[in-house]
């Protein structure tokens, strides 16, 4: 193990090396995500990632800085960071975790809408430090193209017919407009090409930093039937070409573009993106469709079971601190037994009952199981008898 990695945080060497199955004990010593919701010490995750598999080791660069952070999200999806001794998530859930950053691999989120499937990819850029969950959510219209750029050709289209009805010299407000007797016509060449681009989920996770970003790939079973096999050859090379950037390379090898960041933006060089760690990517399904064999070979898979008592205690506790009490557990309790006899319940149905609770609508005359029933709707369609 590396010197300046402590023993709770696993180094490159920690690493299972035989197919027997291990102990509970044994597993942890290799898991680098632990599930706890404890973020690892700064700079510890770059000492416990060990390094790719040869076949997926990629050479992208050169390496951009570190990404912004969104703690504000993190609190809103998963809680402020618990003070309260934390509680080990599923074991199961934490193998397929780690399984999926050690072999650089995406991992397919199964599950019944409500468990917990999105919140996953919040939990592991929380704890290991990755920086802004970047989320591409799926509908029948996602393109392999949206996810990895938009190239906006009408708005190109419009200000360079205003830049050719203005004086010469009267052009410079327009985008990367140098400052020439030609502006008028230039500010829509090369040089003004990167303020139409902007880099999609997909196409920013891919970008080269250091380490890996969090990807979220929401609802894919919602996508259109070519999806997920547009996307074997971009999960398998790491990287991806923006064809209006490559025909102007000769002119214009360096372009700088917007990304799926707040802000942010990235040089593209020669019109290609390579990355250097492949991305951390979470992508849910609700079951509600079948998946490619040549699809699924490249991913990891992990069907993620509804939260029991203690995991919804949990969920609470992390939102209502002050209001982990007895009324509150005995509504938790409440809920396990209606989505046990109906179904379909998710986790955010609890807590809408627990902040409706908290706020004062169950001491009062209003009817609370009323409410409840108002609230606690199953999501599933019932079968035809």
């Amino acid at each position: 193990m590396a010197a300046d990695v402590p023993p709770e945080v696993p180094g490159p060497r920690d690493a299972p090396t035989g197919p027997a199955r291990a102990s509970a004990d044994d597993r942890a010593a290799w898991w680098i995500y632990r599930g706890n919701g404890r973020p690892l010490p700064e700079g510890r995750t770059a000492a416990a990632l060990p390094p790719p598999p040869p076949w997926r080791a990629f050479d992208g660069g050169p390496p951009l800085p570190p990404p912004p952070g969104d703690e504000q999200d993190l609190i809103r999806r998963l809680g402020p960071v618990s003070a309260r001794p934390p509680r080990i998530a599923d074991p199961a859930e934490v193998d397929a975790v780690n399984a999926a950053l050690f072999l650089r691999r995406p991992l397919l989120v199964t599950g019944q809408p409500g468990v917990g499937k999105s919140t996953l990819a919040y939990r592991i850029s929380r704890e290991l430090g990755l920086g802004r969950v970047l989320r591409w959510p799926i509908g029948s219209r996602s393109t392999l193209r949206s996810g990895l750029y938009e190239y906006d050709a009408i708005g190109r289209a419009q200000d360079a017919a205003t830049a050719r009805r203005m004086p010469a010299g009267q052009a410079g407000d327009l985008p990367e407009a140098p400052a020439s007797d030609d502006s008028s016509v230039a500010a829509l060449t090369d040089a003004g090409l990167g303020h139409y681009l902007r880099l999609g989920p997909l196409g920013t996770a891919l970008l080269p930093y250091e380490l890996p970003r969090v990807l979220l790939i929401d609802e894919l079973d919602k996508s259109d039937i070519d999806l997920p096999n547009d996307l074997l050859h971009v999960f398998e090379e790491g990287e991806y070409g923006i064809t209006e950037l490559y025909r102007v390379s000769a002119r214009e090898p360096v372009v700088r573009v917007h990304t799926a960041d707040p802000e942010g933006m990235a040089d593209i060089t020669r019109g290609r993106v390579r990355c250097r760690a492949f991305p951390v990517v979470i992508i849910t399904s609700n079951g509600e469709r079948e998946f490619p064999p040549a699809f699924l070979r490249r991913c990891l898979q992990f069907t993620m079971k509804e939260p029991d008592e203690s995991r919804l205690v949990d969920m609470v506790t992390a939102h209502f601190t002050e209001r982990s009490d007895d009324p509150t557990r005995r509504l938790v309790r409440s809920f396990l037994e209606h989505r046990s006899s109906q179904r379909g319940l998710a986790a955010d149905q609890l807590l809408n009952a627990v902040y409706l609770a908290t706020s004062g609508a169950r001491d009062s005359n209003t009817g609370w199981e009323r409410l409840l029933d108002l609230i606690w709707q199953r999501l599933e369609v019932a079968a035809p008898e």
